[in-house]
């Protein structure tokens, strides 16, 4: 939610809160361990989140239109929908990186998606730091690439 835009109309509280009941909510389905349901809760975010950017940017919600936020002293313009363009980008790119290594897919969308540090994303996949250090390097560069050579754009 950091790398939002300010315009952004959900919260964090409410994005967990419809992460819970897209996961189930009261009736939960049996998880297999902790890296099952963080792996299923950062995908659920990661949804909710590209479904917003692709609503917002639906031409008859006002597609590229900039945002004026009504203020009583003055009008001002809200961040343009650069950050929906983004957020876009990485969802496509990371769908071609699940295809070519699915465990740097899923520590993308935990670090990016569920905002975990590289420890508690390391930690809910199973693997070293260490590990999670040089798969983190290797999606970056690799996401970087197919967002640059505008692949999934």
């Amino acid at each position: 939610m950091a790398r939002e835009s300010g315009g952004h109309t959900l919260q964090a509280t409410a994005l967990v809160h419809e992460a819970w009941l897209r996961l189930g909510g009261d009736t939960q389905p049996t998880w297999q361990n902790r890296a099952h349901f963080f792996a299923a809760a950062a995908e659920a975010m990661r949804r909710i989140l590209i479904d917003g950017a692709r609503r917002r940017r639906a031409n008859r919600h006002g597609g590229g239109m900039q945002r004026l936020d009504v203020d009583d002293s003055a009008l001002e313009i809200s961040a343009p929908c650069g950050a929906d363009d983004e957020l876009l980008a990485v969802h496509d790119s990371l769908e071609s990186l699940a295809i070519h290594d699915a465990r740097k897919a899923e520590l993308v969308k935990l670090r990016y998606f569920a905002g975990f540090t590289l420890e508690q994303a390391a930690d809910a996949l199973g693997i070293s730091v260490p590990t999670a250090k040089r798969d983190w390097t290797y999606a970056r560069a690799w996401l970087f690439k197919e967002i640059s050579q505008g692949r999934s754009v």
